[in-house]
């Protein structure tokens, strides 16, 4: 069979159809490979999309052939066995001499899982489908304002550059229409005068040569109209308008105490990973604050964040009363969207929990477009946990969520961004 590999370059987008019907059709392995390619990434690496596999028996179709039926007769050379009429009975399980499902063979020929490359917007695209940012606003910002410059119909005056050649061109006829008509009627008038006093003999030659003057006279005019004048130039117009803010930050809370292991710490990361790549399909200027604690709350970057060996005890309040103060500074409420995620394993000082709440309900939740508190424990709820739960109930920008193991990342964040029902 001869098989035929396009190495053309997608020129204009022509494949970009049968791209989007390979995906649709696969969409079950690709979101699944999609999925578990979260974990190995950076937080805010969203500059490249992903390399997918599928097994080569996942894309096999069926095909139609003609079969070979109805009643045969087969001559077998060497059957010392068989004979009219017998019932050859099936060989027995592993009995076979196949090769199985894989597409190697004993010759060392075989071939590999079909792999494919797909782009930033398509992996951002099956990652987030049918996901939304709750209580999502448009601010408008105070100090720096953004424009956007679009199209606001036409001007008698511009630069060369901005001249709009349909609209001139219509002028141009409208102008020498109204200019020439009379004249051009004018015309037909003398010219059939003269074409009857021509054929009609004993006409008055001083008439005809009036006539004749008179249409020179005429068609001199109407040649003097300029096809194109400067009243005729039309250009395009273009204005300003400002536009809502598209810039957000997240912050990201963790616990970092002794009993948050690495494990642990891997899946916050991963949570964080969904979080920033679904705000930026939203905003065009995102900033990521990060907020360790123990005791002691402090600000880091993302390897310290995560892998750094610094441990103590706990006190969940410092990382809030940290984050409204980076906040009051750096990100004002009217000028930034502003979204928290906090992951802990649930364990703080019992007394340290209602401060907790204090802080949330009258510094953070009335600033927040959403807070999500994910707690990474297979013990059971402390006072963190009930402090967040009572909070939940009054407010509908914090969503309290419970992951025990790595494969409910995915699910607890679709079910903290699903769309809500209009």
């Amino acid at each position: 069979m001869t098989s035929f590999i396009d190495r053309r370059l997608n020129a204009k987008g022509k494949s970009t159809v049968n791209r989007q019907r390979f995906i649709n059709r696969y969409k079950k392995q690709i979101k699944k490979a999609v999925s578990d390619a979260v974990t190995r990434r950076s937080v805010t690496d969203v500059d490249k999309g992903e390399k997918i596999s599928i097994p080569t028996r996942d894309i096999s179709e069926p095909t139609f052939h003609q079969g070979s039926g109805g009643v045969r007769e087969r001559v077998h050379p060497g059957n010392d066995k068989f004979a009219r009429g017998d019932q050859i009975e099936r060989p027995p399980s592993g009995q076979g001499q196949g090769a199985g499902q894989g597409e190697a063979s004993d010759s060392g020929k075989g071939q590999d899982d079909f792999v494919f490359e797909i782009s930033k917007d398509e992996y951002l695209e099956l990652l987030f489908e049918d996901l939304e940012l709750p209580n999502l606003q448009n601010n408008r910002l105070n100090k720096l304002v953004e424009y956007q410059v679009y199209r606001a119909g036409f001007t008698n005056d511009g630069v060369p550059a901005n001249i709009n050649i349909v609209r001139s061109l219509r002028s141009s006829l409208a102008r020498r229409t109204a200019m020439t008509s009379t004249k051009k009627n004018k015309l037909s008038q003398l010219e059939n005068e003269l074409d009857q006093l021509e054929n009609k003999p004993g006409s008055d030659a001083e008439r005809i040569m009036a006539l004749k003057a008179e249409i020179i006279d005429l068609k001199q005019r109407i040649k003097k109209v300029p096809f194109i004048d400067t009243f005729d130039l039309r250009y395009n117009n273009y204005a300003k308008r400002e536009v809502p803010s598209s810039q957000a930050v997240m912050f990201c809370l963790m616990d970092v105490s002794g009993s948050m292991d690495q494990a642990t710490k891997d899946m916050a990361k991963r949570f964080y990973i969904l979080l920033y790549l679904f705000l930026t399909r939203t905003y065009k200027n995102l900033d990521v604050v990060y907020i360790r604690h123990h005791t002691q709350a402090k600000e880091v970057d993302e390897h310290e964040f995560f892998y750094s060996q610094e441990t103590g005890g706990t006190i969940v309040s410092s990382a809030l009363k940290l984050m409204h103060e980076i906040q009051q500074k750096r990100y004002p409420e009217n000028e930034w969207n502003i979204y928290a995620a906090q992951a802990s394993d649930g364990d703080n000082w019992a007394d340290d929990s209602p401060s907790c709440h204090e802080l949330l309900e009258k510094k953070l939740l009335p600033v927040v477009r959403y807070f999500s508190y994910i707690e990474i424990t297979n013990r059971a709820h402390q006072t963190l946990w009930r402090e967040y739960e009572d909070l939940q109930k009054s407010h509908d920008n914090i969503a309290v969520q419970h992951i025990k193991q790595a494969e409910d990342i995915y699910p607890v964040f679709r079910e903290l961004f699903k769309k809500q029902a209009v």
